[in-house]
């Protein structure tokens, strides 16, 4: 019998139990091309559908898992970077008035008055931030600090205030009361924790403030 003709044939064998265009052409040393003319007339019973599908999805599987142990390297890699870089910038008061004023200006509210600072956003972790560099670029007033949540009817307000006054360090007595915001009861997110207005009554720092950012944008360094 003729070799191709061997192959031919070990090849609709193996295409019958359900082996891949790749498995075969790999098997048999023969090009994809070659295998797929071979068989392109083969009708798959249940059992080779079913083999197939599964190699399919263990594919995408693997795929997928790949993809995503790349993704988490190149994360890994820019985390490694950022602390990287941050460890090679000197803290002082006037670099945290820089961060301070950028923050802002992204995130607060600007007039043309500028008689107080007013940040509002959702994210604690930034609103901390912004505090952090406030506090430490300046000499402030604890007591000039005013907070507003805004929160869902699904919230628990007492729950959500002693939150954000731990995460702004700013004392229950200084909160006035939460502004309700209107719900359609669709969607409830429940690791949505509010968002925070935190003012700062003191024109003059209010004024250094956006001064810093307007002069940084203006200017750069």
């Amino acid at each position: 019998m003729e070799p191709k003709r061997i192959e031919k044939q070990q090849a609709l064998r193996l295409r019958k139990q359900g082996y891949s265009l790749g498995e075969i052409s790999f098997s048999l040393n023969v090009s994809q091309s070659t295998a797929s003319l071979w068989l392109k007339h083969v009708t798959l019973g249940k059992r080779a559908q079913a083999r197939l599908q599964h190699r399919r999805q263990a594919g995408v599987l693997k795929s997928n898992l790949v993809r995503r142990n790349r993704t988490r390297a190149l994360l890994d890699e820019a985390a490694h970077s950022a602390f990287h870089t941050l460890s090679h910038i000197s803290k002082t008061k006037y670099l945290s008035r820089l961060y301070c004023s950028l923050l802002y200006w992204c995130e607060g509210e600007k007039s043309k008055n500028d008689r107080s600072l007013l940040f509002t956003n959702s994210d604690p972790l930034l609103v901390s931030a912004f505090l952090m560099h406030l506090r430490n670029g300046y000499n402030l007033d604890e007591a000039k600090f005013r907070v507003c949540i805004h929160l869902h009817d699904y919230h628990n307000p007492e729950k959500q205030l002693l939150f954000w006054s731990r995460a702004t360090t700013i004392p229950l007595a200084q909160f006035i009361r939460p502004y309700k915001k209107a719900h359609s009861g669709k969607n409830i997110r429940t690791e949505y924790a509010g968002c925070a207005s935190v003012r700062y009554h003191d024109v003059k720092i209010a004024r250094q403030v956006l001064g810093l950012a307007r002069a940084f944008l203006r200017e750069g360094l």
